[in-house]
């Protein structure tokens, strides 16, 4: 960490949900992550504790100098790292030079980092959102860094159709925040500890008539019947498209050729 000291601890200060969500409903943009995974990437970061905050009106209303002497006379804070455009307090009227004069005449290590860019253009959670909606999963990865994204969900008892197919899948609760593109991707599942090559489907399942979008998962060499159980999935690569076949046979066909994605050859 950059101002870590012997016998501190780390910590973060997060929103439980977008401020958007308070200051403008139904404009928020989709979440990258869920709560629960952003608390994951924290503590895999080497973060030892987490400060969940309710963006309310209370939040939103707090003065510039409210918020950092919370920090301070509540947290207790012994140094801060923000970035380098970082924008606090009602209407956004603080910013990096108040924090720094103000933690200044109080002791407070203090720290602005810039951002971060690849290719010349800056890591952002705006850019990184475009990239897995068009499900351009490979890059969306390269700047999330750590493990990438990840569905991460419940296994639900589903319509049962891909054990009449050959294709028995994981119906995965689908998690609130934002999916890749409707489609087939290989992609490695996680369970129990051990990873599967795995083909994912996300989408309505045009060929069924569905309605809702739904994500199965269909893993290489898997035997297990895990309803109830938590399935991560992650390395997700663009296949095809999800599309409507003249029929079964020609649906089952189309998904022995998919299993090339994953090792398989495209029979047999």
């Amino acid at each position: 960490m950059l101002l870590r000291r012997p016998g501190w601890r780390s910590g973060a200060l997060t929103f439980a949900n977008h401020p958007a969500t308070h200051l403008r409903p139904g404009t928020q943009p989709p979440l990258i992550s869920t709560p629960e995974e952003r608390l994951a990437l924290l503590a895999s970061a080497g973060f030892e504790e987490c400060f969940v905050v309710k963006f309310d009106d209370r939040i939103a209303t707090l003065r510039p100098e409210a918020f950092l002497a919370l920090l301070v006379e509540q947290l207790g804070v012994g140094g801060v790292v923000v970035g380098s455009t970082f924008r606090f307090g009602h209407r956004r009227a603080g910013d990096v030079e108040m924090m720094r004069d103000y933690f200044a005449k109080r002791g407070v290590a203090f720290a602005s980092v810039a951002h971060v860019a690849e290719d010349g253009e800056r890591i952002s959670s705006t850019r990184i959102r475009t990239l897995v909606s068009e499900g351009d999963l490979a890059r969306a990865d390269s700047l999330l860094g750590g493990t990438g994204y990840e569905i991460r969900g419940l296994v639900e008892v589903g319509a049962g159709r891909g054990h009449a197919l050959g294709f028995p899948t994981a119906n995965v609760r689908v998690p609130l925040k934002l999916l890749p593109k409707d489609g087939v991707y290989s992609a490695v599942a996680r369970y129990d500890g051990r990873d599967y090559a795995a083909l994912v489907s996300i989408g309505t399942n045009p060929q069924f008539h569905g309605a809702e979008r739904t994500v199965e998962a269909w893993l290489r060499d898997f035997q297990y019947t895990i309803y109830g159980r938590e399935l991560a999935l992650r390395e997700l690569r663009y296949v095809r498209e999800q599309r409507l076949f003249a029929g079964v046979g020609e649906l089952i066909e189309q998904m022995l050729h998919d299993r090339r994605a994953i090792g398989y050859p495209s029979y047999g």
